[in-house]
């Protein structure tokens, strides 16, 4: 209908108003509309028409035509001439409206013009807007790589500053090296100088580099000029140790160590120099501390004590055997040869100071040689010690303590080579080989090994030579002459005491280290002493005597192994068995001397029944007179036993335990007698002469109260 409504409108545009009033012919327009009927509308299929019926039964409209009976083909028509009502009327309507349209056709053809600038002016912002948009991103572009070459400028720019302060010399650092003198600030300056050389001798680019040419003749000036200032100024301090009465520990630690960049600085730079101070510093302390050990084993030597001689051995006698012999002091009370008495507090006081010979000397103080051997040891670990540590902090090479302390350990060993053949100590030796255990014990705690094959030489060579001292004494009891040490008395024998002093201060030595050797080496020596025992006590004229003699011995080397501690084990078992087994046997012997003839009845006759044997029957005859024998004397006869206890036992417990042993074995013989009576036809006869247990009893407590 627009369409139409242009066509009708456009003509009239260029035409005057007098046209455009003329009135409209919609009729010739439009034409006669008639509805005819369509040929082919009997051909239309009904099929699915009740269906669709059935679907508008509730539609209003149609249900209003069926009610009403109108066909449909009239309905139609009408329906169809409402439209064409309605389009007249709408086409009328659109005439009347026809200024308003030109108007509007007008309005629009602006506005299209319009819009045509506009978009005209539009393309021309969308195409300078795409070229600012490629500009942007040639902006971009270049902006990427300008941040890329100033990051690349900024690392070439740090790498080249860092290059030129690597290779640059300071006027400051040349004045220090060169007029300065060695303090701190020239230490640092030594740094810096050491950071350059390392730099231009490391990287290969900077020795490819054009300015290493230029710099590289004054650093090496630099570096010779260093090296030889500090050289003068160490080997200068180095001379200073080699001045009397030097504390060399406080010069090292509060001087040299405070320079110690110095070595590090010509071990790097100066190796050749660096040789030359480490050999001065090597030959000035083993000088200096060889001088120093020399010095003080000399003043040693005259606080020294002799102890033992050749002749101090265990199997010799007392008395001089020879006319040259030197006048001396009886071994018999030099018991500093064979017991270790105060001698042990050395390993108590292991790690005392050393001793001060000058304040030793000025008190007139003598002392064993152990005392001293301590004291060389004690002074030879703490020396090492400072000098290995210093050592490894100033040079960091722990090798140069062995070059400087070769001098040293040849002094001791010189000095031990000395004394080691002369020393006959057996205690001594032992004593020494206990304190290089608890040295070695001590550098162990303090983690310090350079003294370690010292103190294992040493070890090696007191051994042997204990050995030797040991066999000498095992010898002088297995060659002992047994008239020349015989004397005619029953108490302890002085070669017994000297063995039991020794085995007892071995033990007690040997019990923390418990080396088996020793302990078999003792097993020989008490083997030894029991022969040697044997065949003195052979030569005392009465059974009695030897047996007194034995028991006195066995005594009193059970108690000195008891004194010396619980240690005795195997070897005081021994002692303890052959004690018990002579003390039974003197008991015997003690009773047969007062009470024979009754000993000899009750162990022949006692036990047996007196009417077992009716062709010889014990009779009251028989027993009688050793009841009345027994009565008469007993009393008499145990006061003599006391007093030969008494007289013969050197220990007066030993003693009274014997005579407690003899009168409950006389107790025992005489109640079997007693029995033996009862039993006797007729020996209720005897009862009035019997002594009655009681009474025995009685007197045994009496001496018991004496114990």
């Amino acid at each position: 209908m627009a369409d139409v409504a242009g066509a009708t409108v456009s003509p009239s545009i260029g035409e005057t108003n007098d046209a455009q009033k003329n009135v409209f012919d919609l009729g010739a327009f439009v034409g006669d509309l008639t509805l005819e009927d369509d040929p082919s509308s009997d051909d239309i299929s009904l099929e699915g028409l009740e269906q669709e019926l059935e679907e508008c039964k509730n539609n209003d409209v149609v249900a209003n035509i069926l009610s009403k009976g109108t066909k449909l083909r009239d309905y139609t028509k009408g329906v169809e001439n409402d439209l064409r009502k309605v389009e007249l009327d709408s086409i009328q309507d659109y005439i009347k409206e026809s200024d308003n349209l030109v108007s509007l056709h007008d309005q629009i053809h602006d506005c299209d013009s319009i819009l045509s600038q506009m978009e005209t002016l539009l393309s021309g912002f969308q195409a300078e807007i795409g070229s600012i948009s490629s500009d942007i991103k040639i902006l971009q572009e270049k902006s990427m790589d300008m941040s890329l070459r100033l990051k690349n400028r900024k690392v070439a720019e740090s790498k080249l500053a860092k290059f030129v302060e690597d290779i640059i010399i300071p006027p400051r650092m040349v004045d220090v090296l060169v007029d300065g003198e060695v303090n701190e600030e020239y230490m640092r300056t030594l740094e810096i100088l050491s950071k350059k050389l390392k730099f231009v001798e490391v990287d290969p680019m900077v020795k490819a580099s054009k300015a290493l040419k230029d710099v590289q003749p004054e650093l090496e000036k630099l570096r010779q000029k260093a090296v030889s200032k500090v050289f003068d100024f160490i080997v200068q301090k180095l001379y200073a140790l080699r001045k009397p009465k030097t504390n060399i520990q406080i010069l090292q630690q509060s001087v040299l160590l405070k320079y110690k960049y110095v070595v590090s600085f010509l071990k790097e730079h100066g190796k050749e120099i660096y040789n030359e101070v480490r050999a001065a510093y090597i030959d000035t302390m083993n000088k200096v501390l060889s001088a120093h050990f020399r010095a003080y084993i000399q003043a040693l030597e005259k606080l020294q004590l002799d102890i033992a001689t050749y002749n101090d051995l265990i199997g010799v006698e007392t008395r001089s055997s020879g006319l040259f012999i030197r006048a001396r002091e009886p071994l018999k009370n030099r018991s500093a040869v064979f017991a270790l008495g105060d001698r042990i507090s050395i390993l108590k006081d292991i790690d005392e100071p050393a001793l001060i010979p000058h304040i030793a000397e000025a008190s007139s103080n003598k002392y064993p040689y152990e005392v001293l051997f301590r004291s060389l040891q004690k002074l030879l670990m703490d020396t090492a010690t400072s000098e290995y540590n210093f050592c490894d902090d100033f040079f960091g090479e722990e090798s140069i303590f062995y070059e400087i302390f070769s001098g040293p350990f040849g002094v001791i060993d010189e000095h031990f080579d000395s004394i080691l053949p002369n020393c006959y100590d057996a205690i001594g030796l032992m004593l020494m080989i206990q304190i290089i255990h608890k040295h070695q014990l001590i550098m162990s705690r303090r983690r310090i090994p350079c003294l370690d094959s010292y103190l294992d030489k040493v070890n090696i060579s007191l051994w042997p030579r204990f050995k030797l001292v040991f066999d000498m004494h095992l010898n002088s009891l297995r060659n002992a002459n047994v008239k020349t040490l015989w004397e005619d008395d029953v108490h302890p024998h002085y070669v017994m005491r000297r063995y039991a002093e020794f085995t007892a201060s071995l033990i007690h030595l040997n019990a923390e280290c418990g080396d088996g050797q020793l302990d078999l080496n003792l097993e020989r020596l008490r083997m030894a002493v029991d022969d040697l025992l044997i065949k003195l006590a052979k030569n005392f004229p009465k059974p009695k005597s030897q047996t007194v003699f034995l028991i006195n011995n066995y005594d009193m080397t059970i108690t000195v192994l008891k004194e010396a501690g619980p240690e005795g084990g195997k070897i005081q078992m021994h002692f303890e068995e052959l004690l018990k087994s002579n003390t039974t046997i003197f008991v015997e012997e003690l009773l047969q001397e007062h009470f024979n003839n009754l000993i000899k009845f009750v162990k022949s006759k006692a036990s047996e029944d007196p009417t077992s044997n009716p062709d010889k029957p014990i009779t009251v005859a028989e027993v009688e007179p050793l009841v009345k024998d027994f009565a008469s004397r007993w009393k008499a006869a145990i006061e003599l036993m006391h007093k030969d206890v008494i007289t013969s036992f050197s220990n007066f417990l030993c003693g009274m335990e014997i005579l407690r042993a003899a009168l409950t074995q006389l107790l025992l013989y005489y109640t079997r007698l007693s029995d033996c009576i009862k039993r006797i036809v007729g020996g209720s006869a005897l009862n009035k002469d019997l002594v009655s247990i009681s009474s025995i009893m009685y007197e045994i407590r009496k001496y018991s109260r004496t114990f």
